[in-house]
């Protein structure tokens, strides 16, 4: 296996596509692009029979959200300590195949008939469990493929990977349902999921970045937790992750709300907002590829508050065209947040325990939707469509300005320290 070098000259840092040199990369973003495709057209499919189920009922839309990643809090820490201690290729491998399986059972139970809204919410709930072993091993894979010197560049091209499938499956998946109905969307994305299989079994072990494995030890998790505690600014990134996720990036829950209950439209309507949001990630993603080292703390807490007012002014637009519009900066901020926080966390920890902490990335990052889906939810059935948009915008605001004031005083209180240790050393110094 490779020596992590952060120079290496594979890395090429600086570079928007650096990472797209290395060949185990390239085999894994392909993988994903088909794989995502699909998986944005089931999330758009998914949100649409709910909705058809339930009879338009936002609660039923955010309590299948709260049952898909509430398992992110029982599981995701986990996943991540398994991530530490196992070849996270094979382990991503058999997450996979479990996770088009659900794909498989959800789309021939719609395209027979027989779905129920508890047979979704009880698919949700597999899925959820999946997909939060998944997300801590995918995220803390990315530096075993390209190395530490360029994995701010790779977390920022599986964003834009992420949000190039996220542009064209909800505007696919919209059309499909309308053509042929949800359950043939959840037969296609179960199909999807063995581009990545290709992709991952066509890699090569022996070219990828070795990391020591974590050994196997009683309180692994802990010992992460204690790996972040060390590090304040790390904390107050975590802490500002799950109030804007939570609050603000519910565009799952408000987007399909806004859609057919404020403006009385339909699936493709819908599949249309979430493309608008999802061109502006990608332009955010290109915006962040560029940037090279490990981001600051104030880039991360400028892009929460940009974010936060666009929402916000999003959810205020009188008619659908400037919702769609508005939707576009929104979501070029919402990727320079989430992607800047991430390969912050990732490169502000030590190597040996990233898995774990992603674990904990994922956590905060998915684990406020149990609470956060119904409430908007309920937001949507007393105050109007519009309120989730506007009022999870102003939280996001509310948040970085909070975390903005501690962090300047952790700051005033470091260069006090400084100073103080500096004119203790001053004074303790004999005279001439």
């Amino acid at each position: 296996m490779s020596e992590v070098d952060s120079t290496h000259p594979q890395n090429g840092r600086g570079s928007v596509f650096a990472a797209l040199k290395v060949r185990n990369y390239r085999l894994f973003a392909s993988g994903q692009v088909v794989s995502l495709v699909g998986t944005w057209m089931q999330r758009v499919a998914q949100d649409w029979l709910v909705l058809e189920l339930s009879g338009g009922s936002p609660v039923a839309l955010g309590v299948a959200a709260a049952l898909q990643f509430g398992p992110t809090l029982l599981l995701s820490l986990w996943g991540g300590s398994i991530a530490d201690r196992y070849d996270k290729r094979r382990l991503l491998m058999g997450l996979q195949v479990a996770m088009g399986a659900c794909a498989l059972v959800l789309g021939l139970l719609d395209v027979t008939g027989l779905v129920t809204i508890a047979q979704v919410y009880v698919l949700c709930v597999l899925l959820g469990c999946f997909s939060a072993l998944d997300g801590p091993v995918r995220q803390s894979f990315a530096g075993e493929m390209v190395g530490s010197g360029a994995l701010a560049n790779a977390v920022a091209l599986n964003s834009m990977t992420f949000n190039t499938a996220r542009v064209l499956g909800p505007a696919v998946g919209g059309l499909l349902i309308a053509g042929v109905g949800t359950g043939w969307v959840f037969l296609l994305n179960a199909v999807t999921f063995v581009a990545v299989l290709i992709g991952l079994q066509r890699m090569r072990p022996a070219d990828m970045f070795a990391y020591a494995r974590a050994p196997r030890e009683r309180g692994a998790i802990r010992s992460g937790l204690r790996e972040v505690r060390r590090h304040p600014d790390v904390v107050l990134l975590l802490v500002l992750v799950f109030f804007v996720s939570t609050l603000g990036i519910n565009f799952f829950v408000t987007l399909a709300i806004v859609a057919r209950n404020v403006f009385g439209r339909g699936a493709e309507s819908y599949g249309l907002l979430t493309s608008s949001l999802a061109v502006g990630c990608l332009l955010g993603a290109f915006a962040a590829a560029r940037r090279v080292g490990r981001p600051r703390l104030r880039t991360v807490i400028v892009a929460a508050v940009v974010f936060g007012a666009c929402e916000a002014a999003a959810g205020l637009m009188p008619n659908y065209a400037l919702v769609a519009l508005l939707l576009v900066p929104t979501g070029a901020a919402q990727l320079l947040f989430t992607s800047a926080a991430n390969a912050a966390v990732q490169l502000g920890v030590d190597e040996q325990v990233r898995g774990r902490v992603m674990g904990l990335w994922m956590v905060v990052l998915l684990g406020g939707t149990p609470v956060g889906g119904p409430a908007l939810g309920w937001l949507a059935e007393e105050l109007g469509g519009r309120a989730p948009l506007v009022l999870g915008g102003a939280a996001s605001v509310v948040a970085a300005v909070v975390v903005a004031g501690v962090w300047l005083v952790l700051q005033r209180r470091r260069r006090q320290s400084s100073g103080q240790s500096c004119t203790g050393t001053l004074a303790s110094m004999p005279s001439r």
